[in-house]
């Protein structure tokens, strides 16, 4: 591989003696991982039914490597069953290093194709609010569909520029995680087309987008909130400056310290003649450990203030007298062992949506989901969608069909073929069943009789 003479010249100034192992990682296997998902299983439940040799990752609780001659683990129907996200190890490290709690308000400004927001969200366990954004629009169809794969409930997904969300969010949250857009000089062994970009456009094109889309946080985040930024470059002026810059325009920023694993390296303040508080950033370099190059700083914006509340909950208002209407949809609703609020339940158009109750005025912003899509009706008719069956577990649902992995009919049913399945139902059973995999929801089915019309989402069909 052919790097940039610029590129080695200043890796050789920030690594000295270790620029030679930095180059030797090159000529190493990458590695592979995948995170499981903790909103549907445990670690210790995923390693006993993985179908593949996995090895913990060590500095993350749910994160493993797996071998990169698996076949086509993207292709198993744990995968779409939303059992984990197949994910480069180090790129896991941002969203477990900023300590999320339940029933917090978080931010992910950057979020797509949804790595991180899918951590988040697991890390939240349906509680408080998930604001997933990314500028890119054809981006952003990919974070919504991981999102739902994953069964997220408490989310706003969007497409906007960072500046117009502030007026709307102004100190509204309590985390916001910014993996901002970077130069990818720690892609550069996994993706070495990544370099044709850094020639195209160098640091500098990069750390101005950086300071904008970080001022833009920093007036979201509350006094008392915590803001993770990484990027996975290695230069500073990406990394070390983006953090000084961040704390000059705010001065009651502070860095915290972060719990380090083996291989983890101090920031470099001498590279942008900054404070030594830098130190306690995070560097990823590949010849020190499993994964690619990474960069990280968790800040606290001053204390809380304590007049100020998280924030009052808006449910328990009168019901939509058009959801009323619906009955098919609300006998549904009947056959869920699933606390529905049904004053958040609305209709727009033929779909039906269980908002979020986030307290903000949304109109006029490029929101590709909000809440949970519950389903359509269609003339009086309710079909239930692919989201909802997701965010389901097994025993949430009164019909249920549950295929061991073994079975032939569970790939058919994943390329949206009808299936029998005179074995499992009886003749008399009709309506919607809930498809599972080993008691993992896939999707949805329409019954009649022993025949089951597969309403598995055509965009989301095995290939």
């Amino acid at each position: 591989m052919a790097l940039p003479e610029l590129f080695q010249e200043n890796m050789k100034m920030l690594l000295g003696d270790e620029y030679d192992s930095y180059l030797e990682s090159f000529s190493q296997k990458r590695v592979y991982g995948l995170r499981v998902n903790t909103l549907k299983l445990s670690p210790k439940e995923f390693e006993r039914i993985c179908p593949f040799e996995i090895q913990r990752i060590p500095w993350i609780e749910n994160g493993y490597y797996y071998n990169g001659d698996v076949e086509k683990p993207a292709k198993h129907p744990y995968y779409f069953a939303g059992l984990y996200y197949l994910q480069e190890p180090s790129a896991m490290t941002p969203a477990n290093l900023l300590p999320v709690e339940p029933g917090d308000r978080v931010l992910d400004v950057c979020a797509a194709p949804g790595g991180k927001s899918t951590e988040l969200a697991a890390k939240l366990k349906g509680t408080g609010l998930l604001v997933s954004n990314d500028i890119s629009n054809s981006r952003a169809k990919a974070l919504l569909k991981n999102m739902e794969l994953f069964g997220v409930t408490n989310s706003l997904i969007m497409s906007e520029d960072p500046q117009k969300l502030v007026n709307r969010f102004y100190e509204y949250f309590d985390k916001i995680l910014i993996d901002a857009p970077c130069s990818g000089e720690g892609m550069f062994r996994k993706e070495p087309a990544v370099i044709k970009s850094w020639l195209e456009h160098g640091n500098g094109f990069y750390a101005n987008l950086q300071r904008q889309i970080t001022e833009a946080a920093l007036k979201m985040l509350k006094p008392g909130g915590m803001l993770l930024y990484s990027t996975c470059t290695f230069s500073p002026q990406e990394n070390e400056a983006a953090v000084m810059h961040m704390m000059e325009i705010c001065p009651e920023l502070k860095l915290v310290p972060v719990k380090r694993y083996e291989g983890f390296a101090e920031g470099m303040p001498q590279t942008v003649r900054g404070p030594k508080e830098l130190k306690k950033c995070v560097r990823i370099w590949p010849q020190r450990m499993k994964g690619e190059g990474h960069f990280l700083a968790l800040l606290k914006k001053g204390d809380a203030d304590p007049s100020v509340s998280r924030g009052k909950e808006t449910g328990g208002q009168k019901r939509n007298p058009q959801v009323e209407k619906q009955t098919e949809l609300l006998e549904f609703l009947e056959d869920l062992n699933l606390p529905v609020d049904r004053s958040r339940i609305e209709m727009r158009g033929e779909k039906v949506m269980l908002r979020p109750d986030c307290g903000v005025d949304s109109q006029g912003l490029r929101i590709m989901r909000s809440g949970l899509l519950l389903g359509e009706c269609k003339k009086a008719r309710f079909e239930p969608s692919q989201a909802l069956a997701m965010a389901l577990k097994k025993d949430q649902y009164k019909k249920v069909i549950d295929f061991p992995v073994s079975d032939e009919r569970v790939i058919r049913y994943l390329k949206g073929e009808t299936i029998q399945a005179e074995d499992m139902v009886s003749k008399k059973e009709k309506g919607w069943f809930l498809i599972c995999v080993d008691g993992y929801p896939l999707g949805f089915a329409k019954g009649n009789g022993t025949m089951l019309k597969n309403k598995y989402l055509a965009g989301w069909r095995w290939q």
